[in-house]
Protein backbone atom coordinates (compact mmCIF):
# COMPACT_ATOMS: atom_id res chain seq x y z
CA UNK A 1 0.00 0.00 0.00
CA UNK A 2 1.74 3.58 -1.46
CA UNK A 3 0.62 6.73 -2.01
CA UNK A 4 2.59 8.51 -5.16
CA UNK A 5 0.05 11.46 -5.50
CA UNK A 6 -2.81 12.02 -8.10
CA UNK A 7 -3.16 13.20 -11.06
CA UNK A 8 -5.69 16.35 -9.33
CA UNK A 9 -3.13 16.30 -6.15
CA UNK A 10 0.96 17.84 -6.89
CA UNK A 11 2.67 16.18 -3.99
CA UNK A 12 6.10 16.85 -4.05
CA UNK A 13 8.66 13.70 -3.22
CA UNK A 14 9.28 15.10 0.82
CA UNK A 15 5.48 14.56 1.13
CA UNK A 16 4.73 11.05 -0.15
CA UNK A 17 7.44 10.04 1.95
CA UNK A 18 6.19 11.39 4.79
CA UNK A 19 2.41 9.45 3.76
CA UNK A 20 4.09 6.10 3.03
CA UNK A 21 5.97 6.54 6.48
CA UNK A 22 3.14 7.03 8.57
CA UNK A 23 1.58 4.13 6.98
CA UNK A 24 4.51 1.61 6.96
CA UNK A 25 5.08 2.72 11.31
CA UNK A 26 1.19 2.67 11.71
CA UNK A 27 1.40 5.76 13.60
CA UNK A 28 -0.66 8.94 13.02
CA UNK A 29 0.68 11.31 10.38
CA UNK A 30 0.58 14.95 11.16
CA UNK A 31 0.65 17.34 8.74
CA UNK A 32 1.11 21.11 10.04
CA UNK A 33 1.70 24.08 7.29
CA UNK A 34 -0.21 27.83 5.99
CA UNK A 35 -3.87 27.65 5.92
CA UNK A 36 -4.92 26.47 1.98
CA UNK A 37 -1.57 24.70 1.76
CA UNK A 38 -3.78 21.46 1.35
CA UNK A 39 -3.64 19.36 4.07
CA UNK A 40 -7.09 18.63 4.46
CA UNK A 41 -7.09 17.50 0.55
CA UNK A 42 -4.11 15.32 1.27
CA UNK A 43 -6.18 13.08 3.48
CA UNK A 44 -8.87 12.88 0.95
CA UNK A 45 -6.41 12.43 -2.26
CA UNK A 46 -4.75 9.76 -0.07
CA UNK A 47 -8.28 7.90 0.33
CA UNK A 48 -8.71 7.93 -3.45
CA UNK A 49 -5.82 7.04 -4.80
CA UNK A 50 -5.41 4.08 -2.40
CA UNK A 51 -9.13 3.43 -2.77
CA UNK A 52 -10.01 3.65 0.93
CA UNK A 53 -13.04 5.09 2.58
CA UNK A 54 -12.72 8.07 4.47
CA UNK A 55 -14.15 9.44 7.76
CA UNK A 56 -13.92 12.84 8.20
CA UNK A 57 -13.73 14.64 12.23
CA UNK A 58 -13.68 18.19 12.30
CA UNK A 59 -12.41 19.77 14.93
CA UNK A 60 -13.80 22.56 16.26
CA UNK A 61 -13.25 24.81 20.03
CA UNK A 62 -16.11 23.04 21.44
CA UNK A 63 -14.95 19.60 20.43
CA UNK A 64 -14.06 16.93 23.30
CA UNK A 65 -12.44 13.76 23.02
CA UNK A 66 -15.20 11.47 24.54
CA UNK A 67 -17.07 12.54 21.36
CA UNK A 68 -14.40 11.25 19.00
CA UNK A 69 -15.14 7.83 20.81
CA UNK A 70 -18.91 7.83 22.07
CA UNK A 71 -21.73 9.44 23.42
CA UNK A 72 -23.95 8.31 25.88
CA UNK A 73 -27.44 10.03 25.88
CA UNK A 74 -28.27 9.76 29.77
CA UNK A 75 -31.07 12.33 29.07
CA UNK A 76 -33.26 10.94 26.45
CA UNK A 77 -32.77 7.28 28.39
CA UNK A 78 -34.68 8.79 31.36
CA UNK A 79 -36.92 10.60 29.50
CA UNK A 80 -38.00 6.75 27.96
CA UNK A 81 -37.85 5.72 31.24
CA UNK A 82 -40.65 7.74 32.11
CA UNK A 83 -42.23 6.90 28.91
CA UNK A 84 -42.17 2.93 29.36
CA UNK A 85 -40.26 2.80 26.44
CA UNK A 86 -38.98 -0.99 26.38
CA UNK A 87 -35.49 0.39 24.65
CA UNK A 88 -34.58 1.47 28.30
CA UNK A 89 -33.43 -1.58 29.40
CA UNK A 90 -30.56 -2.12 26.73
CA UNK A 91 -27.76 0.93 27.40
CA UNK A 92 -27.17 0.47 23.93
CA UNK A 93 -29.59 2.25 22.53
CA UNK A 94 -27.93 5.19 23.83
CA UNK A 95 -24.91 4.76 23.07
CA UNK A 96 -23.75 7.37 19.96
CA UNK A 97 -20.49 5.98 17.93
CA UNK A 98 -18.25 8.38 17.56
CA UNK A 99 -15.71 8.66 14.08
CA UNK A 100 -12.56 6.87 15.88
CA UNK A 101 -15.24 4.22 16.89
CA UNK A 102 -16.71 4.06 13.03
CA UNK A 103 -12.74 4.06 11.98
CA UNK A 104 -11.56 1.14 14.76
CA UNK A 105 -15.08 -0.47 13.67
CA UNK A 106 -14.66 -0.60 10.18
CA UNK A 107 -14.10 -4.31 8.01
CA UNK A 108 -11.78 -2.78 5.83
CA UNK A 109 -9.14 -0.52 6.78
CA UNK A 110 -10.04 3.32 6.30
CA UNK A 111 -8.31 7.16 6.11
CA UNK A 112 -9.45 8.96 9.31
CA UNK A 113 -9.17 12.71 9.12
CA UNK A 114 -8.65 14.40 12.06
CA UNK A 115 -8.68 18.30 11.04
CA UNK A 116 -7.71 21.04 12.82
CA UNK A 117 -6.89 19.68 16.06
CA UNK A 118 -4.94 22.74 17.07
CA UNK A 119 -8.72 24.48 17.44
CA UNK A 120 -9.69 22.25 19.99
CA UNK A 121 -8.96 23.17 23.93
CA UNK A 122 -4.92 21.82 24.96
CA UNK A 123 -6.09 18.91 26.58
CA UNK A 124 -7.56 17.77 23.71
CA UNK A 125 -4.87 15.85 21.55
CA UNK A 126 -3.65 14.61 25.38
CA UNK A 127 -7.33 12.95 25.58
CA UNK A 128 -5.98 10.86 22.55
CA UNK A 129 -3.17 9.41 23.47
CA UNK A 130 -3.92 5.98 24.31
CA UNK A 131 -6.33 5.29 22.03
CA UNK A 132 -4.80 6.58 18.81
CA UNK A 133 -1.29 4.32 20.47
CA UNK A 134 -3.46 1.69 21.25
CA UNK A 135 -6.23 1.59 18.96
CA UNK A 136 -8.90 0.97 21.42
CA UNK A 137 -10.82 2.29 24.29
CA UNK A 138 -13.25 0.95 26.76
CA UNK A 139 -17.60 1.56 26.79
CA UNK A 140 -18.02 2.11 30.24
CA UNK A 141 -21.87 1.86 30.31
CA UNK A 142 -21.84 -1.12 28.49
CA UNK A 143 -18.78 -3.12 29.33
CA UNK A 144 -16.88 -3.33 26.03
CA UNK A 145 -13.83 -2.74 24.30
CA UNK A 146 -13.84 -1.17 21.13
CA UNK A 147 -10.03 -2.51 19.46
CA UNK A 148 -9.58 -1.78 15.40
CA UNK A 149 -9.43 -5.09 13.59
CA UNK A 150 -7.61 -3.28 10.97
CA UNK A 151 -5.37 -0.02 12.20
CA UNK A 152 -6.81 2.93 10.01
CA UNK A 153 -4.72 5.20 8.50
CA UNK A 154 -4.55 8.45 10.59
CA UNK A 155 -4.01 12.18 9.02
CA UNK A 156 -4.21 14.65 11.42
CA UNK A 157 -3.61 18.69 10.55
CA UNK A 158 -2.41 21.63 11.95
CA UNK A 159 -2.72 25.59 11.41
CA UNK A 160 0.23 25.90 14.02
CA UNK A 161 -2.69 28.11 15.95
CA UNK A 162 -1.28 26.38 19.39
CA UNK A 163 1.39 24.24 20.32
CA UNK A 164 0.83 20.29 20.55
CA UNK A 165 1.98 18.48 23.59
CA UNK A 166 5.18 16.62 23.44
CA UNK A 167 3.68 13.48 24.64
CA UNK A 168 1.28 13.57 21.77
CA UNK A 169 4.00 14.78 19.05
CA UNK A 170 6.18 11.44 19.88
CA UNK A 171 3.20 9.41 18.36
CA UNK A 172 3.00 10.97 15.34
CA UNK A 173 5.29 10.72 12.31
CA UNK A 174 5.53 14.99 11.36
CA UNK A 175 5.46 16.71 8.30
CA UNK A 176 5.33 20.38 8.01
CA UNK A 177 3.69 21.41 4.34
CA UNK A 178 6.14 24.32 3.08
CA UNK A 179 4.50 26.92 0.31
CA UNK A 180 5.21 26.07 -2.82
CA UNK A 181 7.98 27.02 -4.70
CA UNK A 182 6.73 28.81 -8.21
CA UNK A 183 7.71 25.72 -9.73
CA UNK A 184 5.60 23.56 -7.97
CA UNK A 185 2.99 26.53 -7.73
CA UNK A 186 2.51 26.35 -11.45
CA UNK A 187 2.12 22.91 -11.58
CA UNK A 188 -0.79 22.71 -9.09
CA UNK A 189 -2.49 25.25 -10.86
CA UNK A 190 -1.75 23.74 -14.68
CA UNK A 191 -3.83 20.92 -12.52
CA UNK A 192 -6.64 23.30 -11.73
CA UNK A 193 -6.85 25.31 -15.35
CA UNK A 194 -4.79 23.42 -18.00
CA UNK A 195 -5.80 26.16 -20.39
CA UNK A 196 -4.29 28.68 -19.23
CA UNK A 197 -1.84 30.60 -21.27
CA UNK A 198 1.72 30.60 -19.95
CA UNK A 199 2.10 34.30 -20.53
CA UNK A 200 -1.12 35.45 -18.23
CA UNK A 201 0.06 32.58 -15.71
CA UNK A 202 3.68 34.06 -15.90
CA UNK A 203 2.26 37.57 -14.98
CA UNK A 204 0.04 36.74 -12.50
CA UNK A 205 1.79 34.54 -10.39
CA UNK A 206 5.28 37.34 -10.68
CA UNK A 207 2.55 39.68 -9.00
CA UNK A 208 1.56 37.02 -6.99
CA UNK A 209 4.90 36.27 -5.39
CA UNK A 210 5.98 39.86 -5.54
CA UNK A 211 2.40 40.88 -3.35
CA UNK A 212 3.05 37.53 -0.80
CA UNK A 213 6.90 38.63 -0.12
CA UNK A 214 6.21 42.29 0.45
CA UNK A 215 7.74 43.14 4.21
CA UNK A 216 4.66 44.08 6.50
CA UNK A 217 2.19 41.53 5.35
CA UNK A 218 -0.48 40.50 8.20
CA UNK A 219 -1.94 37.86 6.25
CA UNK A 220 -0.18 36.23 3.25
CA UNK A 221 -2.08 34.64 0.76
CA UNK A 222 -2.11 31.11 0.20
CA UNK A 223 -2.53 28.56 -2.63
CA UNK A 224 -6.26 28.62 -2.33
CA UNK A 225 -6.34 32.05 -2.98
CA UNK A 226 -4.08 32.56 -5.95
CA UNK A 227 -6.49 29.81 -7.53
CA UNK A 228 -9.66 31.59 -6.58
CA UNK A 229 -7.61 34.74 -7.99
CA UNK A 230 -6.86 33.08 -11.37
CA UNK A 231 -10.60 31.39 -11.42
CA UNK A 232 -11.78 35.14 -11.48
CA UNK A 233 -8.99 36.54 -13.92
CA UNK A 234 -9.99 33.70 -16.26
CA UNK A 235 -13.93 34.39 -15.64
CA UNK A 236 -13.06 38.29 -16.63
CA UNK A 237 -11.04 37.20 -19.69
CA UNK A 238 -7.90 39.51 -18.74
CA UNK A 239 -5.12 39.55 -20.46
CA UNK A 240 -1.64 40.21 -19.28
CA UNK A 241 -1.60 43.93 -20.08
CA UNK A 242 -4.65 44.29 -18.15
CA UNK A 243 -2.89 43.16 -15.11
CA UNK A 244 -1.08 46.29 -14.78
CA UNK A 245 -1.30 47.89 -11.27
CA UNK A 246 -3.33 50.67 -10.52
CA UNK A 247 -0.55 53.45 -9.67
CA UNK A 248 -3.02 55.05 -7.05
CA UNK A 249 -2.34 51.94 -5.05
CA UNK A 250 -0.63 48.87 -6.29
CA UNK A 251 -2.64 46.17 -5.59
CA UNK A 252 -3.09 43.86 -8.38
CA UNK A 253 -6.65 43.70 -10.51
CA UNK A 254 -9.52 41.73 -8.14
CA UNK A 255 -7.11 41.89 -4.87
CA UNK A 256 -10.34 40.90 -2.96
CA UNK A 257 -9.22 37.25 -3.33
CA UNK A 258 -5.71 37.50 -2.31
CA UNK A 259 -6.27 40.34 0.61
CA UNK A 260 -8.36 39.57 3.53
CA UNK A 261 -8.18 42.78 6.07
CA UNK A 262 -8.13 46.20 5.38
CA UNK A 263 -4.23 46.85 7.03
CA UNK A 264 -2.95 44.92 4.11
CA UNK A 265 -4.58 46.64 1.43
CA UNK A 266 -3.72 49.69 3.48
CA UNK A 267 -0.14 48.66 3.21
CA UNK A 268 -0.36 48.90 -0.62
CA UNK A 269 -1.78 51.92 -1.02
CA UNK A 270 0.61 53.65 1.40
CA UNK A 271 3.55 51.93 -0.80
CA UNK A 272 2.12 53.39 -3.78
CA UNK A 273 1.44 57.14 -2.07
CA UNK A 274 5.28 56.92 -1.57
CA UNK A 275 6.40 55.53 -5.04
CA UNK A 276 4.43 58.91 -6.25
CA UNK A 277 5.73 61.29 -3.58
CA UNK A 278 9.45 60.41 -4.49
CA UNK A 279 9.05 60.93 -8.19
Amino acid sequence: MRFDGTDAYVATDDLTMAVNAAITLERPLLVKGEPGTGKTELARQVAGALNLPMIEWNIKSTTRAQQGLYEYDAVSRLRDSQLGDERVHDVANYIKKGKLWQAFSAKEKTVLLIDEIDKADIEFPNDLLQELDRMEFHVYETGETVRAETRPIVIITSNNEKELPDAFLRRCFFHYIRFPDPETLRAIVRVHFPDIKDQLLTVALTQFFELRDQPGLKKKPSTSEVLDWLKLLLAEDLSPEDLKRDSASALPKLHGALLKNEQDVHLFERLAFMARRDR
